[in-house]
């Protein structure tokens, strides 16, 4: 294949250009991606708050879900990403055409197998937490309809991995923004009713969710197939190349691997959440983990610009804007950790209560703030590093302090669990993220200076 030696107006070179700025352009539009998928999981509990704590933990035991469904996509996303990121920065245009067609067969074979599964035995999944059989009826009933969307959500990120290693966040958070107009507009709508629209509580908000995605799917469909479109068109669906998807795979599977695991040992932890602490054990981590969003999401949306910015300096051999990109970064997402920190630690009851207004409930879940507060920097700084990591192709590090220390929750959850109670759980979750932030950083700097020595 010839090489494409000229860039698209379609895609954003990052190899030149002040780097402050480069970053931020997109980086803010990836957080603001990360902060509408917070906003639509909070919207829903903001309304299903309104109903009663028992039916915030039935959709946040199926949340859980879909953040293990969601880290599986990001095979195809991360790959996408760094293999197209990668090719543009060599000047192989043709080679990321042929990776964003791979991937996109990918997350549709992936997306539709999970979710027949899930549509068909949604069972065995909600009995993993013994919930009261009420709340598990309920659980079932919203996975049911979520299962729908499976293969929806695994396109929507493969799309915007696509857009996102070809410089241009922007548009996926144009379509993303868009969805979540739907979905806050749908959901009090569908879950409380409105003149002939029956009330269909939890059922209600999954359908807003479902078709709020459809319409962001549509949206990518429509803009990736113009005349003009990203890439030249590629194709959706292709027979799979030996290299190409070997590839793929190599780049996202230790990402979403760390990731899937992350979210089994978190279902792992809310079922011992709910042994000490009952269906407001669940209700305090399912819905105080969507608040600590504010970090996680904001921290995300700038690794992931800041592994897009590095993947095609690195192959462009511009090692030093790299480095410098992730100072900048650091410095960002330092002083944003701290304000949240503090925030948690100090109104934690306040914030959880704009939720869920029970009282039991914002007072355990004022105390998962408070203990997940005292670690907001510290994973803050695992997932920047992480993203530097990806931006290198060298996505197994990350993965590996991820599963080590996410696998010390549990021993550790149960052994303090059993002598403070719930708050044990928290504790074991603040502790690890502090040694996993630790750790993955020391480690990129033994690697950079391995690098600049060679």
């Amino acid at each position: 294949m010839k090489e494409s030696p000229v860039y698209t107006p379609n895609i954003r070179d990052l190899t030149q250009g002040g780097i402050f700025r480069q970053l931020l352009r997109l980086a803010l539009p990836l957080m603001a991606i990360s902060f509408i998928q917070m906003t639509y999981n909070l919207v829903d509990i903001l309304w299903i708050g309104r109903l009663s704590s028992r039916s915030v933990a039935a959709v946040g035991s199926i949340g859980m879900l879909m953040w293990m469904m969601n880290s599986v996509a990001l095979i195809s996303k991360v790959g996408a990403e760094i293999s197209i990121g990668q090719s543009i920065g060599a000047r192989r245009l043709d080679h990321a055409s042929l990776y964003a067609s791979h991937t996109t067969t990918l997350a549709l074979f992936l997306g539709v197998a999970f979710g027949i599964f899930f549509l068909l035995f949604p069972h065995p999944y909600v009995a993993f937490y013994r919930l009261e059989h009420s709340i598990a009826m309920e659980a079932v009933s919203y996975l049911r309809i979520m299962a729908v969307g499976i293969p929806v959500m695994f396109l929507i990120l493969n799309f915007s991995g696509i857009y996102i290693g070809s410089g241009r966040s922007d548009i996926p958070f144009y379509f993303n923004a868009t969805g979540l107009m739907f979905n806050i507009l749908l959901d009090p709508l569908l879950i409380f009713g409105m003149g002939p629209i029956p009330a269909m509580g939890v059922e209600g908000a999954a359908l807003a969710t479902v078709f709020s995605q459809g319409v962001v799917l549509l949206l990518f469909i429509t803009h990736l197939k113009r005349r003009n479109g990203l890439l030249g068109r590629f194709r959706f669906l292709i027979s799979p190349n030996r290299r190409f998807t070997i590839n793929i795979l190599k780049l996202g599977l230790p990402v979403a691997a760390m990731n899937v695991y992350f979210a089994f040992i978190n279902m792992n932890l809310a079922r011992t959440a709910s042994l000490y602490g009952g269906h407001l054990g669940i209700t305090s981590q399912t819905t105080g983990g969507q608040i600590e969003g504010i970090t996680w999401n904001t921290s995300n949306g700038f690794a992931t610009a800041l592994g897009s910015f590095v993947a095609q300096n690195f192959a462009a051999g511009k090692m030093l804007r790299a480095t410098r990109a992730f100072r900048y970064t650091l410095m960002m997402m330092g002083l944003l950790g701290g304000i949240v920190s503090a925030a948690f630690i100090f109104r934690g009851e306040w914030i959880f209560s704009l939720f869920v207004p029970e009282r039991e409930a914002y007072i355990a879940g004022g105390d998962y703030l408070l203990i997940l507060g005292f670690s907001q920097l510290f994973m803050m700084l695992e997932i920047t590093t992480q993203g530097i990591f990806n931006g290198l192709g060298k996505t197994s590090p990350p993965a590996i302090v991820s599963v080590v220390f996410n696998t010390l929750r549990i021993p550790l959850a149960l052994f303090l669990g059993a002598r403070i109670g719930v708050t044990g759980v928290w504790w074991a979750i603040s502790i690890t993220s502090l040694f996993k932030g630790s750790i993955l950083f020391t480690w990129y700097l033994l690697l950079r200076k391995r690098l600049t020595s060679q």
